[in-house]
């Protein structure tokens, strides 16, 4: 008999409570996400991806991150996630739950946790439509790229935030929001050179 599932709205809550960890950058995690790059490529139908990209802190060279590789595969039918992707990727040993979107509001997209042996998070996959929302994350990462000044900024933010707000992801990404927002509109302004 297959287990019962759990309510999603009670496991995302419980997700948010799970304890934050800034680290130091860790030089390793650009090759992890070639690793579950190249996984991906291999599990996932083909004519479905238009775009896999690391995203996050840690596809921020010298940024201090949760150690969890972010990768984000655009997709060109969300139904097909649910009908196909989730099982196998379930196969694969990943947490599946289907939410909102950066800020917490629709579209809804395909969020996958994979875990090591401890039980802590290795790999975030989110699989989602293109839309400005995965276009944003993007961005903001080449903008840290390009700009340390910016990544060191966010960095001491973001240190703040998990201390104060441990074991609350809701408080700690919203306290991160209009650090985003701002470097976005920067970008789009020309101001960061």
């Amino acid at each position: 008999m297959k287990p019962k599932q759990q309510d999603p709205q009670k496991r995302l809550q419980e997700l948010m409570r799970e304890r934050i960890a800034v680290l130091p950058y860790d030089p390793s995690w650009p090759q992890r996400y070639t690793e579950v790059e190249a996984r991906l490529k291999k599990l996932l139908p083909k004519n479905l991806v238009q775009r896999i990209a690391h995203i996050g802190s840690t596809a921020v060279p010298g940024l201090s991150a949760k150690p969890i590789i972010d990768v984000q595969v655009e997709v060109n039918d969300l139904q097909e996630v649910r009908e196909r992707v989730v099982p196998m990727m379930e196969e694969q040993g990943y947490e599946f739950i289907w939410r909102r979107s950066m800020g917490e509001s629709e579209p809804y997209y395909a969020w996958f946790i994979l875990r090591n042996e401890r039980g802590e998070r290795m790999e975030h996959v989110h699989i989602i439509a293109p839309d400005h929302v995965s276009a944003d994350r993007i961005v903001f990462r080449d903008l840290l790229r390009k700009h340390p000044e910016e990544a060191a900024s966010y960095e001491t933010l973001k240190n703040m935030l998990a201390k104060k707000f441990a074991k609350d992801r809701v408080a700690y990404t919203q306290g991160k929001t209009e650090f985003i927002h701002s470097t976005l509109r920067k970008g789009r302004a020309g101001l960061l050179r």
